[in-house]
């Protein structure tokens, strides 16, 4: 199973978390539809899923997504020209 990135926030904010919902922000814009987030309060980071969903930023997901990435740019820099 892959390791989640570490959180070094304090518990207590994940209650927080718990009780009234992530405040998510936009860390890095994957595609047009794809980006990875980062929970302002405790730090949980996630990516969407291909289905819409959030999935944990595991390291087999940020690898899938620099890829991704890669390609998507590489895509839009020869539709240009």
């Amino acid at each position: 199973m892959d390791n989640v990135t570490p959180q070094n926030r304090l518990p207590i904010l994940s209650l927080i978390c718990t009780a009234f919902g992530h405040n998510y922000i936009i860390t890095r814009k994957i595609t047009n539809h794809i980006n990875e987030y980062k929970c302002t309060c405790c730090g949980k980071e996630v990516s969407n899923s291909y289905s819409g969903n959030f999935e944990l930023l595991t390291r087999k997901q940020r690898e899938v997504n620099e890829c991704l990435s890669s390609f998507f740019k590489k895509k839009k820099r020869l539709s240009i020209h």
